[in-house]
């Protein structure tokens, strides 16, 4: 099974980490092999960027021009974070050959070496995207996430240190700020109107080895991998070359502007294999805006939860086609429960625009302005109508998916990012399809659950030997629990196993 691998860079040694890659798209396949006499010129020139027209006049199969345009707002991130190594229960910290020892055949007949947690510095490295002229830059959240010092190498030579305005995980973006004027800056494309078979160029520095062009086609759209915080994907999938340190570069058309910041690539061997992912640049505007006014992202919700319409329940309903998502529940309160949506229902429209799966409605949900009024198309009972529904605002602590357990002031955190489980997640966590529960997306290092020895992909089943399927029922498990340990039933990777997490 290929791996997904987000965030950083070559020479951050992030534990538990996924790492990810950054790149630079162009479109305008037209223009491989130009022949530059005039009659081609003139017709091409009518319909296509004038940076490439250039090219082709001065007698070049180039995208040199386009480049040079993109290349100066492109910059190198480097970032320190402080971090802490926690010994394992046998007394060493994993990379010793003691500890291997241990590890096998126990304590019995080793010395004891308890060691306190250490401390060290963690260097990384990604990429970023000038999008103003007085220094602000746009790059992913995996590569600034908890560092204490952040700089910017220019490609003048410059080195700024940058301030973090504001950083956002469920989209994966993070917005910082040079003290510097009068910089080069890349335009906002519209990512909406990108084809597949656009030609694209990726930009960053990959591997440290300084700042690189690679150039691909947009393979596809829409696409959603479900690593890390996973809430609001939407990528662009191409096959330009992203390695390590590209994370938060540019995925540029051909006419210079900005249409994805890279963020992901899916690889077996943790190189590139030309499947890569960029944020598309709609998304980075609505993030980017919100960020700068206001420091955190406002998104709507609509309060339901849904899950794919398969082809065996559009038959069961008696659906002409396999399309929308089914509604599931309804939360009490919510905007969903207000406008009448009900458990059955397929949601096939909102605001006009057809939903073609959950994580298309989730992404339009969200980018509307909290409190606006929309409209849902849905199919009920096998007719088709429409519902008015006034949005309410997402709550910025809760992971769109099922819920996040993050919150630090809140008795009930465990730690972790959850959601509910379907059979599709239960078959790649190798886990039972018909198996219940909360997937665990996210650990928090310094939690209860990382403490107890919960980890990413685990399947939480019950606490206190009570089933739970819904964020909301951890939570309040978690509450009624007493002062003692919490005894935890885990399945990973197909195995159930009981673990202990402290009382708060």
């Amino acid at each position: 099974m290929s791996n997904v691998y987000r965030a950083l860079s070559a020479g951050r040694a992030r534990i538990g980490a996924v790492v990810a890659a950054v790149g630079i798209v162009a479109g305008g396949a037209t223009w491989h092999g130009f022949a530059a006499d005039s009659a081609s010129v003139a017709a091409a020139d009518a319909k296509a960027p004038s940076v490439i027209a250039r090219s082709a006049i001065a007698g070049r199969d180039s995208y040199a021009d386009v480049v040079k345009v993109v290349a100066p707002a492109v910059v190198t991130i480097r970032v320190e974070t402080e971090a802490r190594v926690r010994p394992t229960q046998f007394g060493g910290n994993g990379d010793d050959p003691q500890d291997f020892m241990r590890r096998f055949f126990g304590q019995q007949g080793m010395p004891n070496q308890q060691q306190a947690p250490r401390s060290f510095r963690q260097r990384g490295l990604g990429s970023g995207v000038i999008i103003s002229g007085d220094g602000y830059i746009l790059t992913n959240n995996h590569v600034v996430d908890s560092a204490d010092d952040v700089r910017v190498e220019l490609t003048d030579g410059r080195s700024l240190k940058a301030k973090i305005v504001g950083a956002d995980k469920p989209s994966d973006l993070a917005l910082i700020k040079v003290e510097a004027t009068s910089l080069p800056t890349l335009t906002l494309g519209n990512s909406d109107a990108v084809q597949i078979g656009d030609v694209v160029l990726a930009v960053g520095n990959p591997l440290g080895i300084g700042q690189t062009v690679t150039m691909g086609i947009i393979s596809a759209k829409g696409r959603s991998t479900s690593v890390g915080d996973g809430s609001y994907e939407d990528f662009l999938q191409t096959d330009a070359p992203i390695n390590h340190g590209n994370s938060g570069g540019a995925l540029v058309n051909m006419k210079g502007e900005l249409v994805g910041i890279n963020s992901q690539i899916v690889s077996e061997s943790d190189g590139n294999i030309g499947i890569g992912f960029a944020i598309p640049a709609n998304m980075a505007r609505h993030v980017m805006t919100d960020l700068k006014t206001s420091g955190r992202v406002h998104r709507s919700q609509l309060g339901v939860t849904v899950q794919p319409v398969t082809s065996d329940m559009a038959e069961s309903m008696g659906l002409k086609e396999v399309r929308g998502a089914i509604v599931s529940a309804v939360a009490d309160g919510s905007a969903a429960e207000k406008a009448g949506l009900k458990r059955g229902d397929v949601i096939v429209s909102f605001d006009g625009q057809p939903v073609k799966d959950f994580n298309s409605l989730r992404n339009r949900v969200a980018d509307i302005t909290p409190g606006s009024a929309a409209t849902v198309g849905i199919i009920r009972d096998g007719s088709e109508t429409s519902l008015n529904v006034k949005l309410d605002e997402a709550d910025a602590s809760k992971n769109a998916r099922g819920g996040d357990d993050t919150a630090k002031d809140d008795r009930a955190s465990l730690g972790v990012a959850v959601t509910p489980l379907t059979p599709e997640m239960a078959a790649q966590a190798g886990a039972p399809r018909d198996l219940k529960g909360l997937l665990v997306q996210q650990v928090t290092p310094d939690g209860r659950a990382a403490d107890a020895g919960i980890q990413a992909g685990d399947v939480i089943v019950e606490v206190n030997r009570q089933p739970v399927q819904t964020a909301d029922g951890l939570r309040g498990a978690i509450r009624a629990a007493s002062d003692k340990p919490m005894l935890l039933l885990v399945n990973r990777k197909g195995q159930s196993l009981f673990l202990t997490a402290r009382a708060s």
